[in-house]
């Protein structure tokens, strides 16, 4: 075939054509490249290659990494892992095999990457979010996703979003905005953990975290400033209490001493708060986890004390007692999965008082049947939104708008095994939420998604919005 003929057949004319009248009026000072780079982008990208790999989480434990080629690039992402798993959430696929990795190898999920759903999504086009996410969905067959695993699913379908914004050559979270529909962007309120326990640590609390919204901040920038100068000032407190090993860190960053009651933990925090000079500037989230000393019908506040006496058993009234003397004697604004994920009655009652946010996670485990039984019954007033509990990007965004057409809070959250994946920092902003529970201003994987969110305030510029005492946003 002759040269003529070839570009004839394939329209090429007309299109090297504009390229080269483009670069002249860019007066281009290298026309080649300027060419090049301008026939690449009039070609519409589709996926031409999905890789995925095992690595390790923050944990040591290991999770799913995706390389999604299109022509325009490659796409990276990565499963984040919780510490323990709700029966109603979509199943993480592990192998099982006691040798490997004490059964927490991921080799099953990345192989179904590699033969099954890179198969399936070769040709589609990446800006195509919800099509890619049923694509998958149709594939796996099942209701939680247990057939490819969420954990596969959900790292294609954030390297699918990621990709959708280089094809739309827009940021990440303004294509996330535009999936969800949304118009205005927001820098949401970071809920620092300042002081962790439960599973998160090795010591004595019951309670998971202790954490600092700052409320005061006018920027986001200013919000981070806040809560790391707290965590600064709470470490030299405990290591004046407690000595140096009292700052140890938990799996989420905060700071683990060994100390066994709430109250201790919240007066720690709020001498921390004193010393910055911020105060009303500063508020305080905790995050109970109350299933994971729920013993029957009563709550075991000594569960991690070996020598307990067993004397610190509390009923569901005890419990809401105790919350109300906390939320007179501390600026507490938020408060997350108070009673059991099965206390149906007592979530109930607490939150009628309007005394707080009251945050469902273990509650709801960002499941819709879940979130729509407890509008239904006014159980809570916001979501924890873990992106790996539901599995694909297009899910997330439909819980979202389910929980903010009930005015519900929502609070985009990390888990314990992360990675360094910002992914949440930008959907946080392109869906408004308000919040973002990240851990603590200490370790690299924390600080990813908080150190995105600083990228993204500097570029938005003049239009970047920080919530601030709006943070609820519901």
């Amino acid at each position: 075939m002759l040269v003529q003929e070839y570009l004839d057949k394939h329209l090429l004319s007309r299109k090297i054509e504009d390229a080269v009248n483009a670069a002249v009026r860019a007066k281009s000072s290298d026309p080649v490249l300027f060419i090049s780079n301008h026939m690449r982008k009039s070609v519409p990208s589709v996926i031409t290659k999905v890789i995925a790999r095992q690595i390790l989480d923050s944990r040591g434990i290991p999770t799913v990494e995706v390389d999604l080629h299109t022509n325009k690039g490659v796409f990276r992402a990565s499963t984040p892992s919780g510490v323990s798993s709700g029966m109603y959430e979509a199943i993480e696929l592990r192998d099982g095999d006691k040798a490997t990795h004490l059964g927490n190898g991921v080799t099953r999920a990345v192989k179904n990457i590699n033969e099954k759903i890179s198969e399936a999504l070769i040709g589609m086009d990446p800006t195509l979010q919800s099509q890619i996410d049923q694509a998958m969905i149709d594939l796996d067959k099942t209701e939680k996703k247990g057939e490819l695993g969420a954990n596969a699913i959900l790292a294609v379908s954030i390297a699918a979003c990621k990709a959708g914004a280089a094809e739309k050559e827009v940021p990440l979270y303004r294509h996330i905005a535009d999936l969800s529909g949304k118009t205005n962007l927001l820098l949401p309120i970071p809920a620092f953990t300042l002081i962790s326990g439960g599973k998160h640590a090795g010591n004595n609390l019951a309670v998971q975290e202790i954490m600092i919204l700052p409320v005061g901040a006018k920027r986001f920038e200013e919000a981070v400033q806040m809560g790391a100068e707290t965590y600064h000032h709470l470490k030299a407190i405990i290591s004046d209490k407690y000595g140096a090993s009292g700052c140890n860190v938990g799996e989420d960053g905060g700071l683990a001493p060994n100390i066994s009651s709430f109250r201790e933990g919240l007066d720690l925090v709020k001498e921390a708060i004193g010393r910055t000079g911020y105060n009303e500037k500063l508020k305080i989230a905790i995050d109970v986890a109350a299933t994971d000393f729920c013993i029957g019908t009563k709550y075991d506040l000594d569960n991690k004390i070996p020598s307990r006496s067993g004397q610190n058993f509390k009923s569901g009234e005890d419990m809401i007692e105790m919350y109300k003397e906390l939320c007179a004697d501390y600026p507490i604004v938020s408060i997350e999965d108070p009673f059991d994920k099965e206390d149906w009655a007592h979530v109930k009652s607490f939150s009628s008082l309007g005394l707080c946010q009251v945050v469902g996670d273990d509650l709801l485990m960002s499941t819709p049947k879940r979130i729509e039984k407890a509008i239904g019954e006014a159980a809570c007033n916001a979501l924890l939104l873990k992106v790996n509990q539901i599995g694909t990007v297009t899910e997330v965004v439909e819980v979202v708008k389910m929980a903010k057409d009930a005015h519900w809070g929502v609070v985009i959250s990390q888990r314990s095994g992360e990675t360094d994946d910002s992914f949440i920092a930008d959907l946080s902003v392109g869906l408004a939420t308000g919040q973002i529970k990240a851990g603590a201003p200490c370790r690299g994987e924390r600080l990813a998604k908080y150190n995105q969110l600083l990228r993204i305030e500097e570029e938005l510029g003049d239009q970047a919005i920080y919530v601030g005492d709006d943070w609820r946003q519901s």
